[in-house]
């Protein structure tokens, strides 16, 4: 292949693998710890991160989970969600926290607030200690 070739297909796959997602939009690096879901405060520890560029892991209320998060900045999409469950004492807030984050479809990241909503006018409000 001919030089040229070879750096336009370099820069051609760079551009193809690029990070368009949150975490390349200042969520990336923090531990996101769950304050609240539409202006109520939630009553059980949860927070979650970005592991990777596309990937979402965390802490729900019985167990940890990871997924998938692929949509462009500011969109937001969790998908292919697993989560691992112990015996757990609050299924009711396990189960809010994970529907609700599958129904986020936007989000904003402003210094250490990580918001994401959707449409219907909810909202999960994270917080990050830095």
């Amino acid at each position: 292949m001919p030089r040229t070739a070879w750096i336009l297909a370099f820069l051609l796959t760079g551009a193809c693998t690029s990070d368009e997602t949150l975490s390349a939009y200042g969520a990336a690096g923090k531990l996101w710890r769950l304050s609240s879901i539409d202006g109520k405060v939630f009553p059980a520890a949860a927070s979650l991160r970005f592991p990777a560029p596309g990937l979402i892991a965390g802490q729900a209320p019985c167990g940890r989970f990871q997924g998938k998060q692929t949509a462009p900045y500011p969109w937001f999409e969790a998908s292919a969600i697993a989560a691992a469950q112990d015996s757990c004492p609050q299924p009711e807030a396990e189960q809010a926290f994970l529907h609700a984050l599958q129904e986020m479809t936007l989000a904003e990241v402003s210094g250490n607030v990580l918001i994401l909503s959707n449409v219907q006018g909810r909202e999960m409000l994270f917080t990050s200690g830095g």
